[in-house]
């Protein structure tokens, strides 16, 4: 982390600490707040694991780590903080441990969402001015957020999201990319859909499925589905190979939809209106009765196993643009 001077230019400070999809959700706000305050440099604060999606961004000036695995590393982030001269900061996250970094900070205006929006209620004794937004996704009410802060109108949303990096072998051909895992196990889909759906994918288009994991992840046994294993840039370099993608309400899905990628997203228990792609390149599936839950079970929601694998290649062979086999294939 570089040392800056107690004189640096005066900064805006984005509070968005984690995790994936919440920063990719961010990063429109970012956008915003930087055209809105050309004269400020924005600065984000954000957990190491983290920082790869913020690389390449032109909106942000800075990128703070927040260390909080040890008190020394903890000490060093709010010594850092203290050396900036922070006119503005906002929390992005509703959070006690993101509202006092803003505090920590010590800028001359703090935003964040007021009661009813936040996770944490105490969280809103940090801000100097809480936000109300009846927007319904996550992006819109980060906008929502950010214009109250002084960010300027924007025509659309803007990604600004690295290349990438190739990590691991991927097909020489076209395929769908599925990364299985999420938050929480109530929110996935069963990986036997996921082979089921391999089967389907390479037997009729001719078109790979690969699964996505971080490294040490264990599918199991996986059918004809090809397994790719990465960190973030090669994430992003995978998605923006990819010809299409399956995803759940998790980061993987988020960072498709933010590059505009056609494919299916599969939901169950939470909202697709509050938490689901952005843009419209992605087709929902969802069963019509699932309720919806931000509990974080531990076992996968009923409702996602409903969504079948037979339901799930009609969509993305709808995408693809291929058309209906003759009769007596499987359909």
């Amino acid at each position: 982390m570089s040392v800056v001077a107690k004189h640096a230019s005066p900064s805006l400070l984005m509070v968005r600490l984690g995790a994936m999809g919440d920063i990719i959700h961010a990063l429109p706000a970012a956008a915003a707040l930087k055209r809105g305050h050309p004269e400020l440099r924005l600065v984000w604060a954000v957990e190491p694991r983290w920082a790869p999606l913020l690389e390449q961004n032109p909106f942000v000036d800075r990128v703070l780590l927040l260390h909080r695995d040890s008190l020394a590393g903890l000490l060093a982030t709010r010594r850092a903080l203290r050396e900036i001269p922070f006119e503005i900061a906002v929390d992005f996250q509703g959070l006690l441990k993101s509202a006092l970094v803003c505090f920590a900070a010590g800028a001359r205006h703090t935003f964040g969402f007021g009661p009813g929006l936040v996770r944490e209620s105490g969280a809103t004794l940090f801000y100097g001015t809480k936000v109300s937004t009846t927007a319904a996704h996550v992006i819109d009410r980060n906008l929502d957020l950010a214009s109250a802060a002084g960010a300027s109108k924007q025509d659309g949303p803007i990604f600004a999201l690295p290349s990438g990096q190739s990590e691991g072998n991927l097909p020489d051909r076209s395929f769908v990319l599925a990364s299985p895992l999420a938050g929480w196990a109530a929110k996935q889909w069963p990986l036997s859909h996921y082979v089921t759906l391999a089967s389907r994918l390479e037997k009729e288009l001719g078109i790979p499925l690969v699964l996505n994991g971080a490294a040490g992840t264990a599918f199991g046994a996986m059918g004809s589905a090809i397994p790719h294993f990465s960190g973030l840039p090669g994430l992003i370099h995978a998605t923006r190979q990819a010809a299409a993608v399956v995803g759940v309400d998790s980061g993987p899905l988020h960072l498709a939809a933010a590059l505009s990628k056609p494919g299916v997203a599969i939901f169950g228990p939470t909202d697709p209106a509050r938490n689901g792609p952005y843009g419209g390149s992605l087709r929902v599936l969802r069963v019509p009765d699932a309720a919806t839950t931000y509990k974080r079970g531990t076992t996968i929601d009923e409702t996602m196993q409903r969504v079948s694998p037979d339901e799930v290649f009609e969509a993305l062979r709808a995408v693809l643009g291929e058309r209906p086999h003759p009769a007596g294939c499987l359909s």
